[in-house]
């Protein structure tokens, strides 16, 4: 199996997560913030890799270091369980739907991370979320993960639903490109033979 844990300690967070790859979805999220835990178990979900992350984060401050280092170590984790990548699909696309909003997702597990975001809030905070950290939290994660992510909200007006079906997008790409190509066999997906 592809598994990973990540300890990341610094100080002004905590936080040990483990992933499965070639999981089913389950998840145990306790970031502290709850709607943070929402997104991150949709992603669980929806890509069918496990995620168990719990982060103990300075918030008597604010949420930034909480979001930021959450994201850079399931990044990392995902990274570390991919190992040399061979035989993956590589690309992954997705659409997700959320009522009245649609996201798309176009991922390329690449080892050059760059991240491009386009959506926007009508709102500054989702429960106890600031919205300003999305953008924060996509980046942290494609940088420290090796990816090239592009996600954009297409249309939407509801605020929640915007965040989750970026967060569903995500995963549903996420889920593609991880998946091991049976014609691939051993190969690492890339003309250079190294990722």
């Amino acid at each position: 199996m592809r598994t990973a844990t990540v300890q990341r300690t610094t100080k002004e967070t905590d936080i040990a997560i483990t992933v499965n790859l070639d999981g089913t979805g389950d998840y145990s999220v306790s970031t502290g913030i709850g709607f943070l835990d929402h997104m991150v178990e949709q992603l669980s979900r929806h890509s069918l890799i496990d995620i168990s992350m719990q982060v103990k984060g300075d918030l008597h401050i604010d949420q930034h270091h909480t979001v930021e280092d959450s994201a850079l170590a399931l990044g990392e984790a995902v990274a570390k369980a991919l190992g040399d990548k061979r035989g993956i699909a590589r690309y992954g696309e997705a659409h997700a739907p959320m009522d009245e909003t649609l996201t798309r997702c176009v991922l390329d597990i690449s080892g050059r991370p760059h991240c491009v975001y386009k959506s926007s809030f009508s709102q500054p905070r989702l429960g106890e979320m600031d919205t300003e950290m999305f953008p924060h939290w996509f980046h942290s994660f494609a940088q420290t993960a090796g990816i090239t992510l592009h996600i954009e909200t297409l249309y939407g007006e509801n605020n929640h639903h915007i965040a989750e079906s970026m967060y569903k997008a995500l995963a549903r790409a996420l889920r593609q490109a991880v998946e091991i190509d049976p014609r691939k066999g051993d190969a690492i997906p890339s003309t250079k033979g190294v990722l």
